[in-house]
């Protein structure tokens, strides 16, 4: 709504969503379609998957864009002005792809 050019993407081999324990993640191929995703949680438990936000965050995806992407196979889609993380060991894996060194240590 503000006019910016705004990527999603992750940077893990795999895309991981909440399964029905932490142990049990749900693990899909980047690049697999959400609805494909939305549909299978759905057949194997859409309470679970409601109850836990799985399913709803899956459907406001789908207004976004078909499928999950992966940094370092669509990087070079930019240039970036900004890039944010929400953990270190991401924020390392596009620095890693950059081929920059972080000093923040």
């Amino acid at each position: 709504k503000a006019g910016l050019d705004v990527a999603s993407y992750g940077t893990g081999q795999h895309v991981k969503l909440l399964g029905p324990s932490i142990r049990e993640p749900n693990v899909y191929d980047f690049g697999t379609p959400y609805k494909q995703m939305f549909d299978n949680l759905c057949r194997k438990d859409v309470k679970l998957y409601s109850r836990n936000g799985i399913l709803p965050m899956l459907k406001r995806n789908l207004g976004v864009k078909l499928a999950p992407q992966r940094w370092q196979d669509n990087a070079a889609d930019g240039p970036f002005d900004v890039v944010i993380t929400f953990e270190e060991k991401h924020f390392d894996l596009v620095l890693e792809d950059l081929h920059i060194e972080t000093v923040f240590s």
